[in-house]
């Protein structure tokens, strides 16, 4: 699973009011090479929660993200670059993602979040 899922990811229990974001417990991650695209960045970027990418990144080990972002910064090659790995190339294979109201755990495995819902979750 991809930084980029994570950060559109979100608790969908019946009740749950603060169902984003989800915390990653993961116990395997790696880095998986992708093509680059700064158009393809700089298109989603308004799209992304930046501190939810940064915390995220940070369990993963990779640091190298600004704290304060802001649209100029998409003309830098060097941020581009750094966003490009944090959000498309990290990859969690193997943990969970956690509701923040509820504790519920959703499994990662083999890089795929299970997001289903048992019944008296509906």
């Amino acid at each position: 699973m991809r930084l980029l899922t994570h950060n559109m990811l979100s608790c969908n229990i019946k009740g749950v009011t603060n169902g984003y974001p989800l915390t990653i417990e993961a116990s395997k991650w790696m880095a998986k090479e992708v093509d680059f695209n700064g158009d393809f960045l700089r298109n989603i970027f308004v799209k992304i929660e930046w501190k939810v990418l940064i915390e995220a990144a940070k369990v993963m080990g990779y640091t190298d993200l600004p704290v304060e972002v802001d649209s100029s910064m998409l003309n830098s090659d060097e941020f581009l670059q750094k966003f490009h790995h944090a959000l498309l190339e990290i990859h969690v294979e193997e943990g969970a993602l956690i509701c923040p109201e509820t504790g519920r755990k959703f499994p990662v495995h083999k890089g795929i979040p299970n997001m289903l819902l048992n019944e008296d979750e509906v």
